[in-house]
């Protein structure tokens, strides 16, 4: 082992007491407040080397500290152990170094360093390393998450529409394995997505996710409790695995995502810069054929790819997947309006009437919206993409409504305060439903637009709607919310009949 060195300064102060104030060892010790066998190690190895004192101008403490502190160099009949192997081997759980070195003497025999000599050659090759690759991380504990900055953009090549989709980068941190993913945005069904296919194609789930900081992932960032998002939670409870975010503005608990992501910038997304994609599934083929590549590889002073490493390291280590396929769900409270549906995504789905005025919560999937209230499912629906279009179950439908506050003669009612044009509009969006009560949504949207623009104002819209035969609530408040109410009563100018010479008559058109 090597002896711990002294610092040059107080080197330099014990040769100057020694040799110009000419004071014994223990006087020394005393005066720099060091052992007296450190001042003695000092004034011999000085003695044993080339140098006097005074030392020349030219000398240097590197020079100095190389006289001094001469390294041993390794024995040549020793047999240096393979400190790469070694690195990859105490990333499996169980493993330690002791055991290693056992193994390493029971192949080599009397050609092999001692438990401690091991242990320092073992630091030494380490410090000659890259940062990321010093940190020692267990087969199948962390996966790390994170976007990268950069975009892909890809061409609608009908209307030549771009949208700029972004890049997911998942890597394990035993095996530095890379899953990388093209997504339309970071929205959460999006950021929750990937994981999901990141886990099917490593064909298990780790212990631990760390991601950054991001919405998606974190509602409130705290360096020490942060808030998880509901839904992110819940994934993480579907695959039985746990979230570990980064602290915020501390780059090193993520540094293998890090450099990860640097790596799928520079090896990745510069090979297909001069591409151009029209669809998401092109842009994913095209990624998951480098990342392939990739992770074939061979890396930089370990020698090993990926790949292999994910095959005897991470792979038999990580959790099984769950029996059910993950199936992201969003979770939303809303209030039962006064025709008995509830509002998601710009549709109206029914519930049982007597819930008007009461609060319910809903769970909704790509092809499902369940209802609950007081945690008992109340309604089912089918997803539905049209815009302000209603879902109804007849069982939902009162038999009759004279108990509903908005009952359609209130409407009507209402309605021929403002005016006639703006009674008929209401009449006819009651008429358009199998059942008035469904249009007791649409009837009100209408009617409180008197409130912010007025009654005459609204008025004119319901005209201008009625003599274009668009009587629906959208067209009317575009009317009002760009002040074109009337614009389309007004008589169109006809284009005056000038003579002119340049003016072509109908005889040139027989």
């Amino acid at each position: 082992m090597t002896r711990k060195r002294t610092s040059m300064t107080n080197i330099k102060e014990i040769l100057r007491l020694k040799h110009e104030c000419h004071l014994s060892t223990r006087q020394i010790a005393s005066c720099l407040n060091i052992g007296r066998s450190t001042v003695s190690d000092v004034l011999t190895r000085f003695k044993q080397s080339d140098y006097y004192w005074p030392l020349a101008s030219d000398v240097s403490d590197t020079d100095l500290s190389k006289a001094l502190y001469q390294e041993k160099p390794a024995n040549r009949l020793k047999v240096m152990p393979d400190f790469a192997y070694f690195f990859i081997e105490l990333k499996r759980k169980g493993a330690t170094k002791q055991l290693l070195w056992e193994e390493y003497v029971a192949e080599h025999q009397e050609r092999t360093y001692g438990y401690s000599q091991f242990c320092e050659y073992f630091r030494r090759w380490l410090t000659t390393q890259k940062r990321s690759m010093r940190q020692l991380h267990t087969a199948g504990d962390k996966l790390f998450i994170d976007y990268c900055g950069p975009t892909i953009p890809i061409v609608n090549p009908e209307t030549g529409d771009v949208r700029h989709s972004q890049v997911f980068v998942a890597t394990l941190g035993a095996s530095n394995y890379t899953y990388v993913e093209a997504s339309e945005s970071q929205k959460l069904e999006h950021w929750l997505q990937c994981h999901a296919n990141a886990f099917e194609h490593f064909g298990g789930v780790p212990a631990l996710l760390v991601p950054d900081n991001l919405k998606a992932a974190v509602t409130k960032t705290d360096r020490y409790e942060p808030k998880l998002n509901d839904s992110y939670r819940q994934l993480a409870h579907h695959y039985q695995t746990a979230i570990m975010p980064a602290r915020p503005y501390k780059p090193k608990d993520k540094a293998k995502a890090e450099n990860a992501v640097l790596i799928v910038e520079r090896w990745i997304m510069m090979r297909l810069r001069h591409r151009t994609f029209h669809t998401l599934r092109e842009l994913n083929n095209a990624i998951r054929e480098l990342m392939k590549v990739l992770n074939q590889r061979p890396m930089q002073k370990i020698g090993v790819s990926r790949q292999a490493l994910f095959d005897t390291l991470d792979k038999p280590a990580l959790k099984p997947l769950p029996m059910q396929k993950y199936v992201y769900t969003e979770h939303k409270r809303a209030k039962v309006g006064p025709d008995y549906h509830i509002e998601y995504a710009k549709h109206y789905y029914s519930v049982p009437h007597q819930l008007v005025g009461q609060h319910v919560t809903l769970e909704a999937t790509s092809q499902i919206i369940q209802i609950f209230h007081q945690g008992q499912p109340v309604s089912s629906h089918p997803i539905s993409r049209k815009e302000y279009g209603l879902s109804t179950h007849m069982e939902h439908m009162p038999s009759h409504h004279q108990h509903q506050k908005w009952s359609p003669e209130r409407l009507i009612g209402w309605s021929k305060q403002i005016g006639v044009a703006t009674e008929n509009v209401i009449k006819q969006q009651i008429q358009s439903k199998a059942h008035p009560a469904q249009a007791t949504r649409r009837c009100l949207g209408i009617l409180s637009l008197a409130r912010k623009h007025g009654d005459v104002r609204l008025e004119q819209a319901c005209q201008d709607a009625l003599l274009v035969n668009k009587p629906v609530l959208r067209f009317i408040r575009n009317l009002l919310d760009h002040h074109r109410e009337g614009t389309l009563s007004l008589p169109s100018d006809s284009t005056p009949d000038i003579p002119h010479s340049n003016v072509r008559g109908p005889h040139c058109y027989h």
